[in-house]
Order: structure tokens, then sequence, then C-alpha cells
């Protein structure tokens, strides 16, 4: 199976223009009038709610545009310092198993977050990918404090996927407080650079090249 095109956005992309350009590309896809497609990109910085958002989970509405969006998931943050990556594939011909296909991109998260030394993990229950912090206070429990590095929201529409994934590499983390991200309060949000690792967005961007290639063939 040959390779997706990758793309890459040196400017932020407007939300909306992102979603439009998205659409289309399915559209030529599905039509076989153009091949799968990555795209890397920031967002100025946003809020966007999803399919299953609780309007009570968005905490300061005036602070940051706020995008309905009809991918799966509730409220995220997108912004600068923030890498995306639009995954336009065609599961026609990866298979036509989204639960595996879910599955495969929180792989393809956790194999990127490998290439830094950062272990990221699913936990039960709660979309994304996590680290635990051993150099931070435990929980009132005595338990690890976890922290949320990486979001995943996908669509698939007749078999073809858009939207995809986010890692914090170097976001401003308090944009994150006007939202409980991802519906889930008891736990918080950190990235690359707050763990201490000086990685740059094209150093995600190699890993995320590298390691797509080990999950998805």
């Amino acid at each position: 199976m040959p390779n997706p095109e990758w793309i890459h956005s040196d400017e932020l992309v407007p939300y909306d223009l992102a979603v439009s350009e998205m659409e289309a590309r399915v559209a030529r896809i599905r039509d076989s009038a153009a091949g799968e497609a990555i795209w890397l990109l920031e967002h100025p910085a946003l809020y966007t709610a999803g399919t299953s958002a609780n309007p009570a989970d968005l905490k300061d509405p005036d602070r940051f545009p706020v995008h309905e969006t009809r991918r799966g998931g509730q409220y995220t943050y997108h912004g600068p310092g923030q890498r995306i990556a639009y995954a336009m594939l065609d599961l026609n011909d990866r298979g036509r198993d989204v639960r595996k296909f879910v599955h495969d991109v929180e792989d393809w998260v956790i194999a990127t977050l490998d290439e830094f030394n950062v272990k990221g993990e699913r936990r039960e229950g709660r979309v994304g990918v996590w680290v635990t912090r051993p150099d931070k206070p435990r929980n009132p429990d005595g338990s690890l404090r976890e922290e949320k590095i990486a979001a995943i929201g996908l669509k698939v529409r007749k078999w073809v996927s858009f939207h995809g994934l986010s890692i914090n590499v170097d976001p401003d983390l308090s944009h994150f407080d006007g939202i409980v991200p991802c519906g889930i309060s008891e736990h918080g949000v950190t990235s690359l650079v707050d763990l201490g690792l000086p990685v740059t967005l094209e150093d995600v961007d190699i890993a995320l090249k590298r390691s797509f290639t080990r999950i998805f063939g």
C-alpha cells in the first residue's frame, strides 16, 4: 500500500478552513480522484465541541472561539505549539473496522511518544493518550498523578477517515483551563516540553512519519 501524501502547513490554519479542506479531500479520496493524505498543522487558539460535548464543560465560552464539529468526543483545545495530524485514510483499503482503526491511531501516538522515551498509555474509560507524573505530588488516594498529552477525535464518512489527533508539544497549558478537556476534570494536561524535553514540532513530525509506517504499514 503506498504511503499517504504528507501535507505540512507552516502558518496557523483557521479551523473552518481546515474542515472545509478536509471534507473536500475526503470526497476526492472516496471518488478515487485523490490519494490518502495526512495534514500536519497548527490552529490559532480555539475550542472545539465534539458530538458528545456537555455544555457545562465549557467553563469560559468567551475566552476563545468555539467551533462545533462532527467528530467524536467532547471539548478539546487547539492552539500554537500543538501538533495536529489530520488523517484522511481510505478504510476500504485498510480494513473496514472502525474500532481497530481508532486503536491503531492510539498506537501511532504511543509509538511517536516512544521516540522521545515518553511512555504514553491508554486508560479505560478515558479517551486520548496519558502519561504518569512521578515527579508531581501523588493523588489523595496515593496513586500517581496522570496527565493527558494527546487527544484523538476521528470521523469516518463512507469509509474514509478525517479529523485525527493532537499532540501537546509546547502549547500554553493554561489555555486548557477554559474547558473540562474531554469531560475529564480529575486529571490534568501536559506537553513534551512540560515533561522537560526540548522537543520541537519538527521533531514530532519526523517521529509521526516514522511511526506511521510501523503501525499502518
